[in-house]
């Protein structure tokens, strides 16, 4: 790895940690910057997932009290489903050709940036939906298996499902969403460690980038305006999707 390039994985690494801690969306520069470093496209997906790794804990701790009042069953039973989807979700992403995977990047990509870009109209109006509790087990296994293949949008499509299914109270939205994050993708990093997928030298690098910006980010989101940092994310993604479009 050369200075230049280890410069340039520290900072959107860097970037990515602050963006996730106040609005989200850093895997639209952690994964790019991986591929324009020569990392093929599954690798640098599965070390991008590393790299972010880290931020989903502190976000399930900061909702402790959340999590403590819902019922013990509930939690390990979904929990369950979201291992059991990132994980099928990370062994899908491993047999895929990597020809075919690079075809679907920028689909991806922009999948993910429209569902952040759409996502406080969407949970507004999914919140005043119909009760479609029934659908939620299978709902969580279909979003955890996309989590799973590829990370960017997944806390929108988790917390799109709770409301949709009638869960109201955004604090226990918002708890639920951190902590099957956390567990799927945690499950997801282990399978790809294991298929030997991880970059090691740009993923811990950008682990610890990472981490540091979890850290100043989480004292910036004090002071600066989540609809600025939201409209960087969107167009960053906008810009991300165009560029691996012109790249076919």
């Amino acid at each position: 790895m050369l200075p230049a390039e280890a410069a340039l994985l520290a900072c959107a690494a860097f970037a990515a940690g602050v963006l996730n801690a106040i609005a989200g969306g850093g895997s639209f520069l952690t994964f790019p910057a991986l591929v324009f470093c020569g990392v093929p496209p599954i690798s640098a997906n599965a070390t991008s997932a590393l790299a972010v790794s880290p931020g989903y804990f502190g976000s399930t701790l900061g909702f402790r009290s959340e999590l403590n009042a819902m019922p013990r069953q509930r939690l390990w039973r979904e929990g369950l489903i979201a291992s059991l989807g990132g994980v099928a979700g990370a062994l899908l992403l491993l047999i895929t050709p990597g020809k075919l995977f690079s075809g679907l990047v920028p689909w991806l990509l922009l999948f993910a940036t429209l569902m952040f870009a759409l996502g406080p109209w969407l949970l507004k109006r999914l919140g005043q939906g119909q009760d479609l509790a029934r659908w939620r087990t299978p709902g969580l296994l279909l979003v955890a298996i996309y989590g799973g293949y590829f990370n960017g949008g997944l806390g929108i499509l988790l917390m799109a499902l709770y409301l949709l299914t009638g869960e109201s109270d955004l604090h226990r939205v918002n708890a639920l969403k951190n902590l099957n994050s956390l567990v799927l993708s945690w499950l997801s990093v282990a399978a790809f460690v294991l298929a030997g997928a991880i970059a090691w030298e740009p993923g811990l690098l950008m682990m610890a980038a990472a981490t540091a910006g979890g850290f100043a980010g989480a004292r910036l989101a004090k002071r600066m305006s989540v609809a600025w940092v939201r409209g960087v994310v969107i167009a960053t993604g906008l810009v991300m999707s165009a560029l691996f479009f012109a790249r076919g």
